[in-house]
């Protein structure tokens, strides 16, 4: 039992070692944050005290979310002495995040 617990934490280790696939899991977690509010969010209603601790709760959620996806691996990178691969590797995520981010404006400015 310990040999596979211990095999599912090095595949899972291995998923957040690609900078291009961690900006990829951030671009996803923002599609199903997006989805969750536009499609389960009450259009006209008006908002009460949880309307604000819900939006910081999710900021501060996305905040951890985002920071795991850009920073964990370069800072163990950095942290383990390989200072050029940890910087690399975090432009590398920031980079390919930002090409995303511009083809979803591309495409959302083809909808409007």
């Amino acid at each position: 039992m310990a040999e596979a617990e211990s095999i599912n934490i090095n595949n899972m280790n291995k998923i957040f070692k690609n900078p291009y696939l961690n900006s990829i899991y951030a671009e996803v977690y923002i599609v199903i944050i997006v989805s969750l509010i536009t499609y389960m969010g009450k259009q006209d209603s008006p908002d009460n005290f949880f309307s604000p601790v819900a939006a910081l709760s999710l900021f501060v959620l996305s905040a951890a979310v985002m920071g795991y996806l850009f920073l964990s691996e370069p800072l163990q990178l950095f942290l383990d002495g390989e200072k050029k691969q940890s910087v690399s590797f975090f432009i590398k995520t920031v980079i390919s995040f930002a090409v995303i981010t511009i083809i979803v404006f591309i495409v959302s400015s083809r909808f409007l």
